[in-house]
């Protein structure tokens, strides 16, 4: 009754009653941040899946235009890899090559299954070998000298033109002037700013991430569902990262199933194997990046 008379029992229905409210918010707030990251596991998975069957589309297109074309008798004659000064040497006897008007094709090709009509008359049935070996610089000449296929680490818009020499372009092959070169893995970051073959600037870091299911304490699914979050945790982190960078070229590269995270702001992307510490990381990456990859056809 003493309760009643100073109001207690009211205040303490109404405790009870913001103590429930309290604890079904906390409950709708635990579901929500479930259905995040479940949703954030979705999409990696997804985009994982993605990745895997567009390398299982491109193996399979490949062989049918191989037995439409009856390739079996057609092969590249000659595959390498060029760099470094081996690079320039290539580069300058194909930039010094003449030959009378119009008899000189060059045409990088996006595409290999849009090849340009000039390249099909010019190589026949070989031409079917630019087409696997794109995206790529063709150069051809029409008495049948040269036919070699440049894959560019910085490649241009597709184009085709024919002329009394061959269209090449320093940049799409050689570091030239200022720009920046990322190196982006799962737990991994590393970001160099270069004038040239020169590194002006340097910044990297690791991540730490959840490398194995413990044998007890939490499902397995609740393990993925936090390495997912760490990593996209990781990745955020990167494109800020990036977004502070001191250039306007950008060129990123790493794990293929990460790298569609930054294609709106690279100028170029290129999947690598460069692992280990993040500076050393980082300098194994820009090799392999700069690395061209040469196919006489």
């Amino acid at each position: 009754m003493l309760d009643d008379l100073l109001g207690r029992t009211a205040l303490r229905e109404e405790i009870s009653t913001l103590e429930g409210e309290i604890e079904d918010l906390e409950a709708e707030l635990a579901a929500e941040r479930t259905r995040r990251k479940e949703a954030v596991t979705a999409r990696q998975e997804a985009q994982r899946r993605e990745n895997r069957l567009e390398d299982r589309i491109e193996q399979l297109e490949d062989t049918v235009d191989r037995l439409r074309n009856d390739e079996t008798t057609v092969s590249v004659r000659r595959e390498t890899t060029l760099h470094g000064r081996r690079l320039d040497e290539i580069l300058d006897r194909l930039d010094s090559f003449q030959t009378g008007p119009q008899g000189a094709l060059s045409a990088h090709v996006a595409d290999g299954h849009d090849l340009p009509d000039e390249l099909r008359e010019a190589l026949g049935e070989r031409a079917a070998l630019v087409a696997r070996a794109a995206p790529c610089l063709a150069l051809v000449d029409d008495a049948g000298l040269v036919a070699v296929c440049l894959r560019a680490p910085n490649p241009p818009a597709a184009f085709t033109e024919w002329d009394d020499g061959f269209h090449i372009e320093r940049e799409w092959f050689q570091p030239r002037d200022r720009y920046t070169l990322a190196l982006v893995r799962s737990g991994l970051f590393a970001m160099g700013t270069y004038d040239g073959e020169e590194r002006t600037a340097y910044h990297g870091f690791d991540s730490d991430l959840q490398s194995q299911h413990s044998k007890g304490g939490f499902s397995q699914s609740r393990f993925e569902r936090l390495r997912d979050e760490q990593i996209e945790n990781h990745l955020d982190r990167c494109r800020a990262a990036l977004e502070e960078r001191e250039t306007d070229r950008l060129f990123v590269v790493g794990e293929r199933s990460v790298l569609g995270e930054f294609m709106d702001l690279a100028d170029a992307t290129a999947a690598v194997d460069a692992t280990g510490k993040p500076e050393a990381a980082l300098a194994d990456a820009w090799q392999d990046f700069w690395t061209v990859q040469m196919r006489v056809v």
